[in-house]
């Protein structure tokens, strides 16, 4: 019995270094963004930039994890425990509303670093994807906050969604749609690994932010094309299979892969317009290949055929690759060469990484508590979005290599799991996430590595008597 109480002695022991470590590590991620902010605020709003991505981490909630009144009972201060949550709530306010900074300059950190993303894998010579996909952000019950817009509700679609056996729901005539805000991602990913976040997106068509659809979504890529020109692999999904979106990709000179909708028309080699589905029907699959489902592990059968295909709005030529996997059909279509079976197995698994893109949006809503802000000015909601995007990546940093043995360690003492699934899985984020929140919230850290107390804030408080008698009432 003994040795079993050593065993969870040991563990706590290590909660604390292991706790401080960690701190250490949000720190020096920030780092280059803190060094920016510092030459355009005070200092305490900088230290509050930082315990608020703290306070987002520990507090799990996704109904109201980015509630300012919550978030502020875990604005720890950089010397220890916050005295009262009214006061954090008070700091964490002002941040956000402070004038002398915007989201420019989280977008453009996080451009900084999905470039080194680019950079190393265009040293190792491997195919770089800009995994890009579109969501929203709904708020049902709101209507007063700036920037809401009508989004058609996903959640809503779900929901009434016919399981057999189960329940019966006829298909609604017309879409339901909630107020909410658009949001549009862009990831930086090779073929395997884990992906960076290059933007992140929030906005609205109505109101004094309102944008068009296409103007938004164009101003993004331009941004991609400005940064990276023509390294990019563009994967995008069904919603932007439209004459109109092909034009911008050839006046931006994009490479791309668009899942292409089976109704809509192309022309085939020979000259003649059909829609998608009749172009091979009939056609014999040219190759076949065994592909791992991500999700379940297992082993699916998949089937591949190709061929040169034209659109009306596209100069140049494209190419179609008809994809059977599980009963269903997927038509992808290129202006990547495809002549060769292994040139077409590679736009399959180039499409198949944009599901990273999905698991983005599921985790900053489910996790991340994305749709519960309740801030009513539209600038000061995209600052605190940004914070969570930043929270985000910080969590896809400690995923990389180097840091394999430290994750390792936090799930072993916070978050243990004995199943073979939670063990082999390459990317636990929800576990990661749950191991740091309950061991800050056991062993806080002790911040302030990068952006100590001011030397002559302490010496003037020293003169005033107020340092000692402070550390007297917190010790």
């Amino acid at each position: 019995m003994q040795s079993q109480y050593d065993i969870l002695q040991a563990r706590e022991q290590e909660a604390q270094p292991l706790s401080q470590e960690l701190a250490q590590l949000l720190e020096q991620y920030l780092a280059p963004l803190l060094l920016v902010l510092d030459q355009l605020l005070d200092k305490r709003l900088v230290r509050t930039f930082v315990q608020g991505c703290v306070a987002i981490l520990r507090f799990r909630n996704s109904k109201q994890g980015l509630l300012l009144s919550e978030l502020g009972a875990y604005m720890d201060g950089y010397a220890g425990h916050s005295s009262s949550a009214p006061a954090g709530t008070k700091r964490l306010g002002n941040l956000l509303r402070s004038l002398k900074w915007s989201v420019l300059q989280i977008d453009r950190y996080l451009l900084e670093e999905a470039d080194k993303e680019v950079n190393k894998l265009k040293q190792e010579g491997k195919r770089i994807l800009c995994l890009w996909d579109g969501s929203v952000l709904e708020k049902p019950e709101s209507s007063q906050l700036e920037g809401l817009c009508p989004v058609v509700s996903s959640k809503a679609k779900r929901l009434a969604r016919t399981r057999k056996g189960l329940v019966f729901n006829l298909p609604p005539k017309k879409a339901i749609t909630v107020t909410g805000m658009q949001w549009t991602a862009a990831l930086i990913a090779g073929m395997a690994g884990i992906p960076k976040v290059a933007i992140m997106s929030w906005w609205t068509t109505k109101g004094d932010y309102g944008t068009q659809l296409r103007a938004a979504e164009e101003q993004v890529l331009r941004q991609c094309v400005r940064k990276w020109g023509a390294l990019l692999l563009y994967i995008f999904d069904r919603g932007y299979a439209s004459g109109p979106w092909l034009q911008l990709l050839e006046r931006l000179k994009v490479r791309f892969v668009i899942r292409w909708k089976k109704g809509l028309c192309l022309f085939d080699a020979a000259g003649a317009e059909k829609k998608v589905w009749q172009i091979g029907q009939g056609k014999k699959y040219r190759a076949h290949q065994e592909l791992r489902d991500s999700h379940s592990g297992q082993r699916m059968a998949c089937d591949i055929w190709w061929a040169p295909v034209r659109h009306g709005a596209y100069a140049s030529e494209l190419h179609l690759v008809k994809v059977r996997v599980r009963k269903k059909v997927w038509y992808l279509l290129t202006n990547e060469a495809v002549k060769t079976p292994e040139q077409a197995w590679q736009i399959v698994l180039a499409y198949r990484r944009r599901w990273q893109v999905e698991i983005a949006f599921r985790y900053g809503k489910c996790e991340l508590a994305m749709e519960s802000p309740r801030l009513w000015a539209f600038d000061n909601r995209l600052k605190l979005l940004a914070l969570v995007t930043l929270v985000y990546t910080f969590l896809l940093s400690l995923l990389d290599p180097p840091h394999h043995e430290l994750v390792q360690a936090l799930l072993q003492v916070k978050c243990h799991r004995t199943g073979k699934r939670c063990q082999a899985v390459q990317a636990p984020l929800y576990r990661l996430r749950w191991a740091i929140s309950r061991l800050w919230d056991d062993a806080h850290p002790v911040l302030g590595s990068l952006f100590p107390p001011n030397v002559e804030t302490i010496r003037a408080l020293v003169s005033l008597g107020c340092w000692t008698a402070s550390h007297k009432s917190s010790g």
